[in-house]
Protein backbone atom coordinates (compact mmCIF):
# COMPACT_ATOMS: atom_id res chain seq x y z
CA UNK A 1 0.00 0.00 0.00
CA UNK A 2 1.88 3.04 -1.10
CA UNK A 3 1.26 5.60 1.61
CA UNK A 4 3.85 3.82 3.67
CA UNK A 5 6.61 6.28 2.04
CA UNK A 6 9.62 4.40 0.22
CA UNK A 7 12.33 6.63 1.63
CA UNK A 8 11.60 9.60 4.06
CA UNK A 9 13.81 12.49 3.44
CA UNK A 10 13.37 14.66 6.60
CA UNK A 11 14.92 17.79 5.51
CA UNK A 12 12.29 20.77 4.42
CA UNK A 13 11.04 20.40 0.97
CA UNK A 14 8.97 22.95 1.42
CA UNK A 15 6.97 25.46 3.83
CA UNK A 16 4.61 24.41 6.50
CA UNK A 17 1.43 23.25 4.80
CA UNK A 18 -1.58 23.93 4.95
CA UNK A 19 -5.13 22.33 6.29
CA UNK A 20 -4.97 18.50 4.71
CA UNK A 21 -7.37 17.93 2.56
CA UNK A 22 -10.75 18.77 1.75
CA UNK A 23 -13.74 16.77 -0.05
CA UNK A 24 -13.74 19.87 -2.40
CA UNK A 25 -10.33 21.11 -2.00
CA UNK A 26 -8.84 23.90 -4.37
CA UNK A 27 -6.00 23.84 -6.70
CA UNK A 28 -3.58 26.16 -4.13
CA UNK A 29 -1.12 28.56 -5.46
CA UNK A 30 1.64 26.99 -8.20
CA UNK A 31 4.36 28.59 -9.07
CA UNK A 32 2.74 30.62 -10.85
CA UNK A 33 5.62 30.43 -13.85
CA UNK A 34 8.06 31.12 -11.39
CA UNK A 35 11.57 30.88 -12.92
CA UNK A 36 12.62 27.01 -11.45
CA UNK A 37 15.99 25.43 -11.87
CA UNK A 38 16.52 23.35 -14.85
CA UNK A 39 16.16 19.41 -14.88
CA UNK A 40 16.37 16.68 -16.84
CA UNK A 41 12.82 15.60 -15.17
CA UNK A 42 9.84 17.44 -15.78
CA UNK A 43 6.55 15.23 -16.84
CA UNK A 44 4.25 16.69 -18.35
CA UNK A 45 0.78 16.74 -16.05
CA UNK A 46 -2.73 17.43 -18.51
CA UNK A 47 -5.60 16.93 -15.63
CA UNK A 48 -7.83 15.36 -18.32
CA UNK A 49 -5.82 12.29 -18.19
CA UNK A 50 -6.24 11.62 -14.46
CA UNK A 51 -8.81 10.13 -12.56
CA UNK A 52 -9.41 9.60 -9.08
CA UNK A 53 -10.14 5.78 -9.75
CA UNK A 54 -7.03 4.01 -8.52
CA UNK A 55 -7.20 -0.04 -9.67
CA UNK A 56 -3.90 -0.36 -10.20
CA UNK A 57 -3.35 -4.18 -9.39
CA UNK A 58 -0.26 -3.61 -7.36
CA UNK A 59 -1.04 -0.09 -5.79
CA UNK A 60 -5.44 0.32 -5.40
CA UNK A 61 -6.63 3.10 -3.33
CA UNK A 62 -10.55 1.95 -2.43
CA UNK A 63 -11.79 4.62 -0.07
CA UNK A 64 -12.74 3.51 3.04
CA UNK A 65 -9.49 0.40 2.82
CA UNK A 66 -7.24 0.06 6.28
CA UNK A 67 -4.08 -0.84 6.43
CA UNK A 68 -1.90 -1.72 9.69
CA UNK A 69 1.69 -2.13 9.49
CA UNK A 70 3.95 -2.88 12.47
CA UNK A 71 7.60 -2.10 12.61
CA UNK A 72 10.34 -4.32 14.62
CA UNK A 73 10.17 -1.62 17.34
CA UNK A 74 6.58 -2.67 17.65
CA UNK A 75 5.86 0.82 16.10
CA UNK A 76 2.29 1.31 14.66
CA UNK A 77 1.48 2.41 11.10
CA UNK A 78 -2.08 3.23 9.96
CA UNK A 79 -2.84 3.90 6.43
CA UNK A 80 -6.44 4.69 5.66
CA UNK A 81 -7.94 5.63 1.88
CA UNK A 82 -10.19 8.53 2.49
CA UNK A 83 -13.33 9.41 0.35
CA UNK A 84 -11.89 12.84 0.03
CA UNK A 85 -9.80 14.77 -2.81
CA UNK A 86 -7.25 17.58 -3.13
CA UNK A 87 -6.67 19.42 -6.60
CA UNK A 88 -3.02 19.72 -7.50
CA UNK A 89 -1.84 21.04 -10.91
CA UNK A 90 -5.33 21.20 -11.72
CA UNK A 91 -5.33 17.37 -11.34
CA UNK A 92 -7.94 16.42 -8.16
CA UNK A 93 -6.62 13.60 -6.40
CA UNK A 94 -7.19 10.86 -3.65
CA UNK A 95 -6.32 11.39 0.02
CA UNK A 96 -4.56 9.03 1.74
CA UNK A 97 -4.30 9.41 5.43
CA UNK A 98 -1.03 7.77 7.15
CA UNK A 99 -0.13 7.96 11.14
CA UNK A 100 2.34 6.18 13.40
CA UNK A 101 2.39 5.75 16.46
CA UNK A 102 4.95 4.23 19.53
CA UNK A 103 3.83 1.06 21.63
CA UNK A 104 2.17 3.17 23.78
CA UNK A 105 0.33 5.34 21.42
CA UNK A 106 2.34 8.30 21.46
CA UNK A 107 2.13 9.79 18.16
CA UNK A 108 5.28 10.00 15.81
CA UNK A 109 4.13 11.06 12.26
CA UNK A 110 0.48 12.33 10.95
CA UNK A 111 0.82 12.63 6.98
CA UNK A 112 -1.73 13.24 4.71
CA UNK A 113 -0.65 12.19 0.44
CA UNK A 114 -1.95 12.79 -2.60
CA UNK A 115 -2.25 10.02 -5.52
CA UNK A 116 -4.05 9.82 -8.91
CA UNK A 117 -4.11 7.44 -11.95
CA UNK A 118 -3.28 8.45 -15.20
CA UNK A 119 -4.89 6.30 -18.22
CA UNK A 120 -2.15 4.45 -18.65
CA UNK A 121 -2.80 3.33 -15.13
CA UNK A 122 0.20 4.23 -13.90
CA UNK A 123 -0.07 5.56 -10.17
CA UNK A 124 1.07 8.80 -9.00
CA UNK A 125 2.42 10.89 -6.09
CA UNK A 126 1.49 14.78 -6.21
CA UNK A 127 2.58 15.42 -3.09
CA UNK A 128 2.06 15.27 1.30
CA UNK A 129 1.27 17.44 3.81
CA UNK A 130 3.02 15.28 7.39
CA UNK A 131 3.99 16.44 10.80
CA UNK A 132 6.59 14.84 12.62
CA UNK A 133 6.51 14.58 16.50
CA UNK A 134 9.38 14.37 19.02
CA UNK A 135 8.98 15.05 22.67
CA UNK A 136 6.78 18.43 22.02
CA UNK A 137 7.85 19.47 18.91
CA UNK A 138 6.16 19.35 15.96
CA UNK A 139 7.64 19.78 12.21
CA UNK A 140 6.96 19.64 8.88
CA UNK A 141 9.54 18.57 7.52
CA UNK A 142 9.50 16.11 4.19
CA UNK A 143 6.13 17.98 3.03
CA UNK A 144 5.79 18.82 -0.52
CA UNK A 145 3.22 19.80 -2.96
CA UNK A 146 3.27 19.17 -6.56
CA UNK A 147 3.37 22.82 -8.52
CA UNK A 148 4.38 24.50 -5.41
CA UNK A 149 8.35 25.40 -4.78
CA UNK A 150 8.96 24.28 -8.36
CA UNK A 151 7.69 20.27 -6.78
CA UNK A 152 6.95 17.76 -9.52
CA UNK A 153 4.64 14.82 -9.08
CA UNK A 154 6.14 11.38 -9.55
CA UNK A 155 5.34 7.96 -10.18
CA UNK A 156 4.81 5.38 -7.54
CA UNK A 157 3.82 2.35 -9.40
CA UNK A 158 4.09 1.40 -13.17
CA UNK A 159 1.25 0.44 -15.09
CA UNK A 160 3.37 -2.24 -16.64
CA UNK A 161 6.43 -2.72 -14.09
CA UNK A 162 8.89 -5.03 -15.30
CA UNK A 163 12.31 -5.95 -14.30
CA UNK A 164 15.12 -3.13 -14.64
CA UNK A 165 12.62 -0.22 -14.85
CA UNK A 166 13.62 2.90 -12.70
CA UNK A 167 11.20 5.67 -12.27
CA UNK A 168 11.23 8.76 -9.98
CA UNK A 169 8.48 8.85 -7.62
CA UNK A 170 8.83 12.81 -6.41
CA UNK A 171 11.04 15.41 -7.66
CA UNK A 172 12.12 18.41 -5.66
CA UNK A 173 15.47 19.12 -6.31
CA UNK A 174 17.93 18.50 -3.16
CA UNK A 175 15.19 18.34 -1.39
CA UNK A 176 12.69 15.28 -2.47
CA UNK A 177 14.61 13.14 -4.89
CA UNK A 178 13.22 9.18 -4.42
CA UNK A 179 13.61 6.97 -7.11
CA UNK A 180 13.03 3.35 -7.14
CA UNK A 181 13.90 0.59 -9.68
CA UNK A 182 12.06 -3.01 -10.56
CA UNK A 183 13.97 -5.78 -9.05
CA UNK A 184 11.58 -8.59 -9.28
CA UNK A 185 7.77 -9.55 -10.35
CA UNK A 186 7.65 -12.93 -8.82
CA UNK A 187 8.23 -13.01 -5.21
CA UNK A 188 6.74 -15.12 -2.74
CA UNK A 189 6.16 -13.09 0.72
CA UNK A 190 5.64 -13.80 4.04
CA UNK A 191 4.31 -11.08 6.26
CA UNK A 192 1.98 -11.96 9.80
CA UNK A 193 -1.27 -10.82 7.34
CA UNK A 194 -0.52 -13.60 5.40
CA UNK A 195 1.99 -15.58 2.39
CA UNK A 196 1.69 -14.22 -1.12
CA UNK A 197 3.16 -15.14 -4.54
CA UNK A 198 3.89 -13.21 -7.81
CA UNK A 199 4.53 -10.11 -5.68
CA UNK A 200 7.05 -7.00 -6.89
CA UNK A 201 10.00 -5.71 -5.30
CA UNK A 202 11.33 -2.80 -5.60
CA UNK A 203 14.31 -0.94 -4.54
CA UNK A 204 13.93 2.09 -3.07
CA UNK A 205 16.57 4.86 -3.00
CA UNK A 206 17.56 8.45 -3.00
CA UNK A 207 20.97 10.26 -3.72
CA UNK A 208 20.39 12.89 -1.38
CA UNK A 209 20.77 10.09 1.77
CA UNK A 210 23.34 7.22 -0.34
CA UNK A 211 22.64 4.72 2.73
CA UNK A 212 19.27 5.32 2.85
CA UNK A 213 18.26 1.97 1.27
CA UNK A 214 14.90 0.01 1.16
CA UNK A 215 13.31 -2.97 -0.22
CA UNK A 216 9.66 -2.62 -0.72
CA UNK A 217 7.43 -5.63 -1.75
CA UNK A 218 3.99 -5.23 -3.28
CA UNK A 219 1.40 -8.31 -4.30
CA UNK A 220 -1.50 -7.68 -6.56
CA UNK A 221 -5.30 -6.44 -4.58
CA UNK A 222 -3.43 -5.05 -1.74
CA UNK A 223 -0.44 -2.99 -2.15
CA UNK A 224 2.38 -2.51 -0.24
CA UNK A 225 2.81 -5.81 2.04
CA UNK A 226 6.59 -5.50 3.29
CA UNK A 227 9.37 -2.97 4.04
CA UNK A 228 12.85 -3.95 4.78
CA UNK A 229 15.92 -1.78 5.14
CA UNK A 230 19.03 -1.98 4.04
CA UNK A 231 21.65 -2.55 6.11
CA UNK A 232 25.07 -3.68 6.23
CA UNK A 233 25.49 -4.91 10.20
CA UNK A 234 22.68 -6.19 12.77
CA UNK A 235 18.83 -7.66 11.23
CA UNK A 236 17.78 -5.81 8.74
CA UNK A 237 14.64 -3.78 10.09
CA UNK A 238 10.94 -4.22 8.78
CA UNK A 239 7.62 -3.08 8.56
CA UNK A 240 5.13 -5.51 7.56
CA UNK A 241 1.76 -5.86 6.83
CA UNK A 242 -0.84 -7.47 10.47
CA UNK A 243 -4.22 -6.24 9.50
CA UNK A 244 -6.41 -4.77 6.46
CA UNK A 245 -9.96 -3.33 7.65
CA UNK A 246 -8.80 -4.89 10.93
CA UNK A 247 -9.30 -8.83 9.75
CA UNK A 248 -5.84 -9.99 11.13
CA UNK A 249 -5.74 -12.37 8.08
CA UNK A 250 -5.13 -16.22 8.09
CA UNK A 251 -1.94 -16.46 7.44
CA UNK A 252 -2.17 -18.50 4.93
CA UNK A 253 -0.68 -18.54 0.66
CA UNK A 254 -2.91 -16.89 -1.84
CA UNK A 255 -1.98 -16.44 -5.65
CA UNK A 256 -1.38 -12.65 -4.96
CA UNK A 257 -4.79 -11.10 -5.29
CA UNK A 258 -5.14 -10.04 -1.46
CA UNK A 259 -7.68 -13.21 -0.85
CA UNK A 260 -10.16 -11.02 0.67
Amino acid sequence: MYARRAVRILALAAPAMAAACSSSSSDPSSDGGAACPAADYNPSIDPADFSTMVTNEFYPLAPGTAYTFVDIDGNVGQTIVTDETKTLLGVKTVVVHDYATSPEGVLLEDTWDYFAQDRAGNVWYFGEDTKLYSAASISPKGSWLAGIGCAKPGIVMQAHPDVGNTYRQEYLAGEAEDQADILAVDETVAVTFGNFEHCLKTKDYTRLDPGNVENKFYCRGLGLVLTIDLVTVGTPPREELTRLNGSAGDGGTNGGDGGH
